[in-house]
């Protein structure tokens, strides 16, 4: 073999070699940019670092306050006290402080407790039993507030923190940290149901109850409020958008004036509604009217289906207490409802709900 037919053949090998190494590198590196854009836009990274949660937990925490409590009990031959612990946040510059209903109860003495260490004796401005919402007030100004965020765009996977007092443990409050694992929820407590929960696996334990639920911001999208003895990983918070109204209306008048419909009911299920033959898998089945109450006054009975209020569609009792909440007492309101597999429409005055506090 000639020089000149040498160098041409290894002139072709090494082009050869190039080009594999082309074949087997850029594919690669392609793949993997077009992976990392997608996770970014998926996940929302933020390119110039992630979010320190210790930072996020420094800045909230001057605005979340260790509750104590003594609570007298009635005993059979003498009252005993009993102490508790929960947690709350500070709403105004001037002492308004958000907790649990079921935290201060009918307690005897309530002392509220500063990131900085100070104490103050607190005083109830109102409760409402029926979200598990209290209001206290601390004689104190210039304190920091907390920031509330929007529980209506939230979404399965979020990643959320709490901050509060569990367990009263000393050294300060607990951080924890999880996902948002579910929207929407009713949870069934001793204290009665609750609606349009958001549940965490963000460890809730006791003491924990009025706390915040934090979005990656620092902003407050729930109070927790509950957590199942029996379940490991699942707590839950009252949302902000149910909480926010409900605790404009404690500082401005110490109770919720709501109307009152007269009946109870659960959801409809596929379940459900195959075994009743329902006839619809949506809204709210009717399972109790009070006698002389504005809905039996009005033809509802137990079995009848409620799928709205004024037009406002109610798949759930979530949906339809909301709606119910948005009227006034002595409003008339049209309810639309199934019976035996029949539309019916009827008319009911609402009268005032009962103190519940």
């Amino acid at each position: 073999m000639s020089n000149k037919t040498t160098l041409l053949f290894s002139l072709i090998m090494i082009l050869l070699m190039i080009c594999a190494c082309k074949v087997e590198t850029e594919p690669n590196s392609t793949i993997s940019s077009q992976s990392n854009g997608d996770i970014k836009t998926s996940l929302n990274i933020d390119t110039k670092g992630v979010v320190s949660v210790s930072d996020l937990v420094a800045k909230v925490q001057p605005s979340v306050v260790s509750i104590s409590v003594n609570i007298v009990s009635r005993g059979f031959l003498y009252n005993y006290t009993d102490e508790g612990s929960g947690t709350g946040m500070i709403l105004s510059e001037d002492g308004h402080i958000i907790t649990n209903h079921h935290v201060i109860g009918n307690a005897s003495d309530i002392q509220v407790s500063l990131l900085d260490g100070r104490t103050f004796p607190a005083e109830v401005i109102g409760k409402d039993s029926l979200t598990d919402l209290a209001i206290l007030k601390i004689p104190v100004d210039n304190l920091q507030t907390i920031v509330f965020g929007d529980s209506t765009i939230l979404r399965p996977g979020d990643q959320v923190i709490t901050i509060g007092n569990a367990l009263n443990l000393k050294g300060g409050p607990s951080v924890t940290m999880g996902i948002i694992s579910g929207l929407g929820r009713t949870v069934e407590t001793d204290r009665g149901d609750l609606y349009d929960m958001i549940q965490t696996d963000a460890a809730i334990n006791r003491g924990n109850s009025g706390g915040p639920l934090l979005d990656m911001k620092g902003h407050v999208i729930g109070i927790n409020t509950a957590m199942y003895g029996g379940a490991q990983g699942m707590g839950f918070a009252i949302s902000s958008s149910i909480a926010q109204p409900i605790f404009k209306k404690l500082i401005e008048d110490g109770k919720v004036v709501r109307p009152l419909i007269g009946l109870r009911g659960t959801d409809v299920t596929q379940t459900l509604s195959n075994k009743y033959d329902l006839g619809v898998t949506e809204g709210v089945l009717v399972t109790f009217t009070s006698e002389n109450g504005p809905a039996y006054e009005s033809g509802l009975r137990a079995g009848a289906v409620i799928i709205a209020i004024n037009g406002t569609k109610t798949k759930d009792m979530a949906d339809f207490l909301t709606t119910l909440w948005r009227h006034k007492v002595g409003e008339k309101v049209k309810i639309d409802y199934i019976f035996e597999k029949s539309p019916q429409v009827t008319e009911v005055t609402l009268t005032e709900r009962p103190n519940n506090s």
